[in-house]
């Protein structure tokens, strides 16, 4: 679509909405901001712009006379597309797109994407440290925290953009198309907003619909669901997998990371030579090695790269250590899969703090991960009372149930004994709490850093 003086409307005045606004108004479009909170102030939202000369901000509702006369909308991913507004848009044949369609139709160059419910953000850092030790000019944008419609115009045709695409993301594209993606698994997570996990593996797999046959896609041949609906793509699909050899894709031996081409295999890295921890890291790595040959980077470039990556912040991030207790940040641990990895990884006795926004889904796994690695759990949160029945189900009852956070904070640190781990890992999203994980995780260091003081 040629947008330049469509009337487009931009669902939602955060971060994605206002980059998507930014970027309309610099290609000629009319530009109206819609959020349905009225007690937002119109000024604020205004100057949040680059540019607000000629858009206008709607509040509450949408009127029929706007709707009439409106080309496009725009919808931030944090918005359902069964939103009842949304439902009254699509009424009057307007096309609703996301922000990562929006910034496709505009960008140049090419394109690798990332989606999974686990793991993204490290292996999307890592798969851009890899092609920017190759490439001229790569940008890292999505999920990860730079909108992609921030830096889509500044692309050209030598530019490598690499995205963490969540599904919520994934709901709105169309003409969408990497030239190599990844889905790296796909376990229980927002089923609040795409109900079942057979329509959340869908939409995680709309990553590659538009991909040509000879794109890779690719897959964790660990994931049983990956591999059932690997049978329904068209892609070229390159595995990976930390339990077996594949015949074509990265599989780890022993300590070993191999890349196999029709069951011929070359060395790549040794899964030691990395500061990340934890077998999931070892499968973020082998994802990136799968991305990065398949963008043409030298096995050489990609060894390099690996070794010199740090860990992201926020995943199984360590913060200080006080009196011999280690304290680890995995505030990104938004879902029981996730948080699970994180408890794997403890080699200490670890006290852990649960709980928060409820997605809908169940404890049972994550409960039962605590065996021989969590010694007492605090929880808190909308979901507090559903962790603690699912603890006492499986006979786990060293818990306790806080208020708020920073009491849960100060609760491990007066429990924690020398030799221990502090882990904050909730199995949940930190909506109702926070504004998002980052904030979660970074209050947690706050509270953390002052028992230094």
């Amino acid at each position: 679509m040629e947008l330049k003086d469509k009337k487009v409307i931009v669902a939602g005045s955060g971060k994605s909405g206002i980059a998507s606004a930014d970027l309309l108004k610099k290609v000629g479009a009319k530009v109206t901001i819609y959020d349905g909170n009225d007690k937002l102030n119109k000024d604020d939202i205004l100057a949040k712009l680059e540019d607000s000369s000629d858009v206008d901000v709607v509040l509450k509702d949408l009127s029929d006379d706007l709707l009439s006369e409106t080309d496009l909308m725009i919808l931030s991913p944090g918005i359902s597309t069964e939103a009842e507004f949304v439902v009254k848009v699509k009424s009057f044949d307007i096309p609703v797109w996301g922000e990562i369609e929006l910034a496709f139709q505009v960008a140049k160059g090419k394109l690798v994407a990332i989606t999974g419910t686990n793991g993204k953000t490290t292996t999307t850092a890592l798969t851009g440290e890899i092609l920017n030790a190759y490439y001229k000019k790569v940008d890292v944008v999505g999920n990860i925290g730079i909108p992609y419609t921030s830096t889509a115009l500044n692309t050209d045709d030598e530019t490598v953009t690499v995205a963490e695409i969540s599904s919520f993301q994934l709901e709105t594209v169309y003409d969408f198309k990497p030239d190599v993606s990844a889905v790296l698994n796909i376990t229980p997570d927002h089923l609040d907003r795409h109900h079942t996990m057979e329509n959340y593996a869908a939409v995680k797999m709309s990553i590659a619909k538009n991909q040509d046959a000879d794109s890779a896609l690719v897959l964790n041949y660990d994931d049983e669901m990956l591999r059932e609906l690997s049978k329904d793509v068209k892609n070229k699909i390159v595995w990976f997998s930390s339990s077996q050899k594949v015949e074509n894709g990265v599989y780890l031996d022993g300590e070993k990371i191999m890349y196999a081409v029709d069951g011929n295999a070359e060395f790549i890295t040794n899964s030691t030579d990395t500061t990340l921890v934890g077998i999931h890291n070892t499968e973020n790595i082998m994802a990136a090695i799968a991305l990065t040959i398949n963008m043409g980077v030298p096995k050489e470039v990609i060894r390099e790269a690996i070794m010199k990556f740090k860990a992201v912040a926020h995943r199984i991030e360590y913060v200080e250590t006080i009196n011999d207790v280690i304290y680890y940040n995995d505030s990104k641990g938004t879902n029981t899969d996730a948080s699970i990895k994180a408890i794997e990884s403890m080699s200490r006795p670890t006290i852990l703090i649960a709980g928060g926004y409820d997605k809908g889904v169940e404890f049972d796994d994550y409960i039962k991960a605590f065996d021989g690695k969590i010694k007492k759990v605090i929880i808190l949160g909308q979901t507090a009372k559903q962790i603690a029945d699912t603890a006492k189900k499986y006979n786990f009852n060293d818990f306790e149930i806080v208020d708020d956070f920073k009491t849960a904070v100060d609760k491990c640190h007066e429990y924690a004994k020398p030799g221990d781990a502090v882990l904050l890992s909730p199995a949940c999203a930190s909506w109702g709490m926070f504004d998002n994980y980052e904030q979660r995780g970074d209050m947690f260091k706050e509270y953390v850093r002052s028992y230094m003081e």
